[in-house]
Formats: C-alpha cells, structure tokens, sequence
C-alpha cells in the first residue's frame, strides 16, 4: 500500500522585513545576510498571531467537506505552544469544525516534531487506509533585537495529510534516525527567546545528517545515484547548502549539477520567509515542488533536525498524480501581495507582547481569516472571519 503526503499547504502573514535594511540598520554588510546566512526576507509576525492561528490559516486551504469527515488525527509539531497542559491540536481540532471522534495530540522535540508526526501518521494510514491525519508544524522563531540570531528568525506553518494513494510524495518505509541529548539550542519556560550555541549547532547538524545518511544507506543499499534531489530542515538556508556538500563527493558531476539545482530551487521559498522551526523542512520540500523539474517516480531525500537532537533522514518518490500548479499560483500571489516593513515598524511589531492577562486586540491591521482576538478569563479567543464569531477557548 502507497502511503504518504496527499496535500502540503503554508501560510504566514503578508507583513515581512528585506534583509537588506536589516544589515544597514545593524551596520552589516548585506551579503552576509543574503550569501553568508542565505536568507533575503524575513516574515514578521504580530501580536495577533500565535502558532494555533498559523495553523488554522494553512490547514484551511486543505481541508473542506471532501476530507474533513475522513480526519482521524490531529499530529501538531510545535516548539511554540501556548499552553503547558491543553494541546494546540485540540484548538485547532475546534477552529477547523473536525469530528469529535478523532485524536488531538502536540508533539515536541524542537524542530523535528513535525516529522514524529509524519511518520505517526504513515503507520496510522497503514492500518486505517480510509482515514487521514493532518500533521501541522507551526512555529515563531524568536532571538531577539540585536542578536547574532535576529537574521534566523521569521515563522509561519505548513499543514499536510497523510492519506493513502497521495497526489504529491509516496513515502518510503525505510528512515534512519539518530538522537542525543546535546545543548546546541534550548527555549527555557521563562524565556520568549531562544538560546543557541550557534557553531557548535551547526556542527551536529552536518555530523547528524552524514549519520543518518550512512545508516540509511547501510538499510537499503541505495546510493546517492538513487536521489533527484534532497530536501533539508533550513534554520537559514546556507546551513542546508552545508549539508548537501558534505555528500555531493559521492556524486558524478553531472548529478552534482542535478542537485545543486534542485537545492536552489528547494529554498527559494525559506529564503523568503525565514525560519519555521518544525515547518521548515516542508516549505522546503513546498518549495522544490513547486520550482524544480520532477517526473513520477522519482525519489526526494528527507533530512529533518531538532535541536537537542534528533535527526531523521527519510526519502520518498514523486506520486504519478503530482502537480504543482495550484501552488505555485499561490505562492505568486502571496509573494506579490506582501507589506514590507522598515526597520523601525518591525522592532515595534517585534517587541509587541501578548500580557499574562485579559485583553483585547486590535486585529484591523491583520487580514487573516484567523486571528487571536485577545484573551478572556485566562482563555485566548479567536476569531474565524468566515463566521463573524470569536471562538472562545
């Protein structure tokens, strides 16, 4: 049985900040931010967005009366969760109107929770072939004004179903993976902002994906020969060009040229956004979809890693029903429509913070269909601008 991603939607807010400004604002060159970090534009995301509203505003593009009554799970990666005991799945579940009969579970382990609950689904679809579960990575990228980490930050989410018989990437069975408790990234309770030992992050990223790659070699006996193009978790996008060289030796030249073009094609979107945390692998994978030249049949590796770490690799094959169109047209769309902010306006959106206690928000300046409206006894409202109605939870 064929088992894997059916649909793959994103969404972040319009407002974003080039990266450009930045540099001359923080008195940087600008190419150490666009060829240094790889990254050109950052999204900026307000007060009246949290990683529930992201969610909902990606997962609605893929989920109608067609499939809604076939959702079984609700698999929600996120290192930005709002609440310390209540799952951002189980709001999400609401703002959606999915069935009560179904799971609702957030998952954690920095940036690779949202792969956990890609291959959570995989083995549900396996055993309930006419159900699907959407798996959601949502997330805000926090360092702070100022920080060696303010060009990495951005934030958005994707949302994709498992189904059997997918239109877009039939996974493989065999995935290695490798994990080990490191301190190369960490988000204490009582910070909004992460901390990062930046090198020494990089570092395991490249020593855990030739880990993976070798024992996933070592499973299956395929070789890099095998591969039309790899897709990388991208924190910024250079650091996904550092994992791919690390393996391209093992490549002819011809392939190598294959490859690179593809990688170029699978970040152009990250380096528009910026980073997503749980997200990110997929938008790159959204990305390479959309703008690289695939063909049926042909197998995509995966390499996804969350800090702390845990590091996956797992690959899989272009469906026969496979088109990108439809995205590619949003994604233009988007891109065109988009507000850029100066500096100054994103410093202020930047330091804007929700308070520990009741209020309302103004959402004039958010066009979104989803928003946080505020909070109301401990309990954060939103609104669904489809109904006209908060939704209180």
């Amino acid at each position: 049985m064929q088992i894997g991603i059916d649909q793959l939607a994103f969404y972040t807010p319009q407002t974003y900040l080039d990266l450009t400004d930045l540099a001359h604002a923080r008195d940087e060159d600008p190419d150490k931010y666009r060829i240094g970090i790889g990254q050109s534009e950052q999204a900026v995301i307000p007060v009246t967005q949290d990683a529930v509203t992201l969610a909902a505003n990606a997962a609605s593009q893929i989920i109608d009366q067609d499939n809604r009554q076939q959702i079984a799970m609700v698999l929600f990666g996120t290192e930005s969760g709002i609440d310390n005991s209540k799952s951002a799945a189980v709001y999400l579940k609401r703002l959606l109107n999915l069935p009560d009969n179904l799971r609702t579970v957030e998952l954690k382990q920095a940036c690779y929770g949202a792969t956990a609950g890609l291959q959570f689904a995989h083995d549900y679809v396996l055993l309930h072939p006419d159900k699907q579960v959407l798996v959601i990575g949502s997330d805000i990228a926090r360092y702070g004004l100022n920080t060696p980490g303010e060009v990495t930050q951005g934030g958005g989410a994707v949302a994709m179903t498992i189904t059997a018989d997918p239109r877009l990437l039939i996974l493989d069975d065999a995935s290695a993976f490798h994990s080990e408790d490191i301190m190369d990234f960490w988000r204490p309770l009582y910070r909004r902002e992460a901390l990062v030992d930046g090198r020494y992050s990089e570092n395991v990223y490249i020593d855990f994906f030739k880990a993976v790659w070798q024992d996933y070699q070592g499973q299956t006996g395929r070789s890099i020969a095998d591969f039309t193009a790899f897709a990388f978790h991208l924190p910024f996008t250079k650091m996904g060009l550092k994992g791919l060289r690390a393996i391209l030796p093992e490549a002819t030249a011809a392939q190598q040229e294959t490859l690179m073009q593809n990688f170029e094609a699978s970040r152009s979107y990250n380096r528009r956004v910026g980073n997503l945390y749980t997200g990110s692998l997929y938008l790159s994978l959204r990305s390479l979809f959309d703008n690289a030249t695939l063909h049926t049949g042909q197998r995509i590796g995966l390499f996804s890693y969350g800090s702390g770490a845990e590091g996956e690799f797992l690959s899989g094959t272009i469906s026969p029903e496979f088109d990108s169109k439809s995205s590619q047209q949003w994604f233009e769309h988007f891109f065109a429509s988009r507000k850029q902010l100066s500096v100054a306006e994103y410093e202020a959106v930047f330091n804007r913070q929700l308070p520990a206690h009741d209020v309302l928000l103004d959402t004039s300046d958010d066009d979104a269909r989803f928003v946080l409206k505020g909070i109301q006894h401990d309990q954060r409202q939103y609104l669904d601008r489809s109904k006209k109605a908060v939704t209180d939870q």
